[in-house]
């Protein structure tokens, strides 16, 4: 034997009665949107947009300002751990390719100590 609730026999009848209501909208609803569709139709059109340029073109293609920002960070912090990589990298970089490479970048007398102008004479 099947119970069934009396609050379910009121929701179903409820639905019933919902379901054979035709939504329609009303005549002054429908007048103020034929009137507003005229109003914009007398409008004229805005002057085109120029065409952007090729930055923001690429920016947009990238992800705009937030990711340009991320790719300038990742691109200082990669020239810096270039420049000057911490010793657990020079340690896997000499345990990769056998041999230690250093190269200095500024030197410390700049090719001009003692007197010598740029360009190698000593007048």
């Amino acid at each position: 034997m099947m119970m069934s609730d009396p609050n379910e026999k009121m929701l179903d009848d409820m639905f019933a009665q919902a379901r054979q209501v035709e939504p329609a909208p009303s005549d002054a609803l429908m007048a103020r949107i034929v009137a507003d569709a005229a109003l914009v139709q007398t409008i004229p059109q805005s002057i085109a947009q120029p065409k952007p340029s090729i930055w923001t073109q690429i920016s947009d293609a990238i992800g705009g300002w937030p990711a340009l920002s991320g790719l300038a960070a990742a691109t200082v912090a990669g020239v810096w751990i270039g420049v000057a990589p911490p010793s657990s990298v020079e340690e896997f970089t000499a345990s990769l390719l056998g041999d230690e490479v250093s190269v200095d970048v500024f030197t410390a007398d700049f090719g001009l100590a003692a007197g010598d102008f740029a360009d190698g004479c000593n007048r």
